[in-house]
């Protein structure tokens, strides 16, 4: 019992009593495997969503997605999401499936979950753990819960949650869930743009973001942020730069604080370049007019992807301004702390150091 939330396990003890079989489900039991403090509570049972709620009386229980069996049990102020166990039918928007139907095997709930990792199961008598979650927790590893593809085309938006836990969690994609992911790519197209932000906001955050990134390009670039695609391999032809402008980008990335605000300007900072290249008589490129130009293709962007106003403003700003030269004088730094505020003067000054490194 150590480690879990009393107020989570009062719920699995309650559906218990009333002769139901309950269990903690997905990341609570992904974190606690790997020592860290679970936020959030998520339980199966095979009670049906009428039954959680006489069970758990009365403790109050919200209503979050009776037709696919959820509901919210909240337990001395705890939200517990209770699910009864159930398999699914065809996902013919790759989204959401046609239909649910309940079940009393735990097996078959667990079998129409994501990744291995996110595919376990505990209770108070033990661990269940039929596709070898805990051993991909040990090896770093982000598998498909069976085949690849039939995941990523029930939902679309495991595609990008499989970036998203690499880089989070610093983990490598199985060779055959990372051909999934680029084969099943132009299916996020059938994704919500503003859940498709949300993903990307905390995958840019990740401590590995940038190794992910580099290893996924065509992901990242064919469906999410295709202003950047030609950035991949674009030869910026210049004795300053040793990397391809979509290198660079990611590397700027990496040396910046994770903030999502920050780390999407950094991303997109030089998205610009490709289309504003010159190249001299000697062989050398430049890029004059590229931040402006940048800045009005992240604007684009961030827009079709329905960023919050004040997010992907602070990020154009950013980008418009990230190639400025800002002597050390005290009378400039106080004009544009004035100009731009603390917060955005600090991360300004951050992406041009990262861009300069």
């Amino acid at each position: 019992m150590e480690g879990w939330d009393l107020r989570a396990l009062a719920v699995l003890e309650r559906l218990n009593a009333a002769g139901h079989r309950a269990v903690l489900v997905g990341g609570c039991v992904r974190d606690r495997l790997m020592g860290r403090t679970p936020h959030d509570y998520d339980a199966a049972t095979s009670a049906r969503p009428e039954q959680i709620r006489e069970a758990c009386a009365p403790m109050r229980v919200v209503e979050t997605g009776v037709r696919h069996g959820t509901v919210t049990v909240l337990s001395g102020g705890l939200p517990v999401e209770v699910t009864t166990f159930r398999r699914e039918g065809r996902y013919t928007d790759h989204r959401r499936p046609d239909r649910v139907e309940f079940t009393g095997d735990l097996g078959e709930d667990l079998a129409r979950r994501d990744f291995t990792i996110n595919a376990m199961a505990w209770e108070p008598s033990g661990l269940t753990d039929p596709f070898g979650g805990r051993a991909d927790l040990a090896a770093g590893v982000i598998r498909c819960v069976r085949e690849p593809e039939r995941r990523f085309g029930e939902d679309a938006l495991r595609l990008l949650r499989a970036l998203r836990f690499a880089a989070q969690l610093d983990f490598r994609l199985e060779e055959g869930t990372a051909a999934g992911v680029r084969a099943c790519a132009p299916q996020l197209a059938c994704v919500s743009r503003e859940r498709v932000a949300e993903e990307l906001k905390r995958l840019v955050c990740g401590p590995a973001a940038g190794r992910v990134l580099l290893d996924c390009p065509e992901v990242l670039t064919g469906q999410v942020l295709p202003e950047l695609a030609p950035a991949v391999g674009f030869d910026q032809r210049n004795p300053h730069h040793s990397y391809d402008v979509y290198t660079h980008c990611v590397r700027a990335l990496e040396r910046v604080p994770a903030e999502p605000g920050l780390r999407l300007a950094a991303l997109l900072h030089d998205v610009g370049k490709p289309g504003c290249c010159t190249v001299d008589r000697e062989g050398v490129g430049h890029f004059y007019g590229h931040a402006a130009a940048g800045a009005e293709l992240a604007d684009a962007c961030l827009r079709r992807l329905r960023l919050d106003n004040a997010l992907r403003e602070r990020v154009v700003t950013l980008i418009r301004r990230h190639d400025l030269q800002l002597e050390p004088e005290p009378r400039l730094v106080k004009r544009w702390l004035g100009r731009l505020g603390p917060e955005l003067f600090f991360q300004w000054t951050a992406l041009a150091k990262a861009d300069a490194g």
